[in-house]
């Protein structure tokens, strides 16, 4: 890493002007990743002055990250260099918006709670319920590539973005896909941004299609004594007539976490005493639908879950999902300020090799005295948190040999393993982007034809690209 290379101001006021600028050391200081802090701030307010900093960027070899409220930085590696602080929050309307066609066009800087307002107001949605929702942008999230309790039903953001407009490395304004669910032209370039980080190119807009509310809504939540039982039931409502909107399995340490004042502030709506139990294991589900829809999955997951031994079961009605939901969608955040040096694995499975590999992470773990907390997604998807009681050298070395043990684990069984979130000064450390990947190569080749110049978030992405 080098230190930020000074930038001239006037290049700056020219494109975004004044007011839009900044090189105040104490303003500078909220952009700060990695150790490293830009020399520069600016805040464009369209494509063509993010086009117009790129370019600036390009010409004089700054290097530049763009961001919009900051929630997910913490995210990838440090930073090779870092000059210009690109702020995308200016960019925020709702460009294009047809409730008839479910379709939407949104600025990459506007606020996920703002968009959703505009939604529900002709009863639709978009299933980005991600960690920081009250936060977070709409390109932070995509360029992020965070997942949500609803990509049980509706998939990934790859699954329903229809399009993209975005700036490359050499300042040229592209577009990809289009603003109709029917448009099938060219090639999905625009996936290519979803979890890059801003190092293939900056999003200035993104379209989606949209999703009509559910007319009503309940959660079920099965107890169990281990988690075989809740794992087993999570594959029989996997392989039944069912479609449910979410479906997590918790470990009991996660209730303690749920029921902090951390997870309040989070999300201030009361959460049900019967939700979670710290001494059991808990597989929960959402669904929606008419009364009679509802009853049969109430009445279906009641067998299956009494059929796999489940100690107890609890239906939440409508009223009181948001509460369970939101402490759900907030798992991240919260276990990281649940600890001074939270570390984060993040390990895809097989649906059916997850009570395995949760067993082994457990197992590590405890051998290791670290406390942890677990929440598995119906889809393969693991997040295990670790939480030492400290930030120092003897609780590095000890969530390090877990982290090489579980990567070892996760990788015998075919699946993928990173490090998304740990404290800044364990990556070094740490496999934070997982094992060697076989696609590297084809990585790095789209790293130097998107960004040939190397300024976009150099160092951020996958082997340091």
């Amino acid at each position: 890493m080098r230190a930020p290379t000074k930038i001239a101001g006037a290049r700056l006021t020219d494109i975004v002007g004044e007011q839009n600028s900044s090189f105040d050391p104490g303003e500078l200081a909220a952009y700060e990743i990695g150790g490293l802090t830009p020399s520069g701030m600016a805040r464009p307010g369209s494509a063509e002055e993010v086009a117009g900093l790129v370019r600036m960027a390009a010409a004089e070899r700054l290097a530049v990250i763009p961001c919009g409220a900051r929630t997910k930085l913490k995210i990838g590696l440090a930073p090779e260099r870092y000059d210009l602080a690109i702020d995308m929050t200016r960019l925020d309307r709702v460009a294009a918006y047809d409730p008839g066609d479910l379709t939407l066009g949104v600025e990459a800087g506007c606020g996920l709670t703002k968009l959703q307002s505009v939604l529900a107001e002709h009863r639709q949605f978009l299933p980005l319920a991600v960690p920081w929702f009250r936060r977070t942008t709409v390109g932070g999230t995509i360029a992020t590539g965070v997942d949500t309790p609803l990509r049980q039903r509706f998939g990934m953001a790859r699954d329903y973005i229809l399009g993209m407009e975005f700036v490359n490395g050499e300042g040229v304004a592209a577009k990809s896909g289009g603003r109709v669910v029917k448009n099938v032209t060219g090639y999905d370039l625009h996936k290519l941004m979803i979890g890059a980080l801003g190092t293939l190119g900056i999003m200035t807009k993104i379209n989606f299609r949209t999703f009509p509310l559910p007319l009503e809504s309940r959660a079920f939540v099965a107890r169990f004594e281990d988690s075989k039982g809740a794992f087993e039931l999570c594959d029989r409502v996997a392989e039944s007539a069912l479609a449910p909107l979410t479906m997590e399995i918790f470990s009991p340490q996660v209730s303690g976490l749920f029921s902090s004042d951390v997870a309040a502030r989070m999300e201030p709506k009361p959460l049900d005493p019967g939700f979670l139990s710290p001494k059991h294991w808990a597989f929960t589900s959402g669904f929606a639908g008419n009364e009679a829809v509802l009853s049969r999955y109430e009445r279906d997951m009641t067998g299956m879950a009494e059929r796999c031994g489940a100690a107890g079961v609890t239906v939440l009605a409508q009223e009181q999902i948001a509460a369970a939901l939101g402490r759900k969608r907030e798992f991240i955040p919260i276990a990281l300020e649940s600890s001074p040096a939270t570390t984060i694995l993040k390990m895809g499975v097989l649906p059916r090799k997850m009570n395995e590999i949760l067993a082994r992470a457990g197992r590590f773990a405890d051998e290791a005295g670290m406390r942890w907390a677990a929440m598995a997604r119906g889809v393969g998807v693991i997040y295990f948190a670790l939480l030492p009681e400290a930030l120092d050298e003897n609780a590095r070395s000890r969530a390090a040999t877990i982290a090489e043990q579980m990567m070892a684990a996760v990788a015998a069984l075919d699946g993928h393993a990173t490090i998304p979130w740990c404290p800044c000064d364990w990556k070094s450390s740490l496999p934070v982007c997982g094992r060697p990947r076989e696609d590297f190569p084809q990585m790095a080749k789209l790293k130097t034809l998107f960004d040939p110049n190397r300024i976009l978030a150099p160092g951020r992405f996958v082997g340091g690209l």
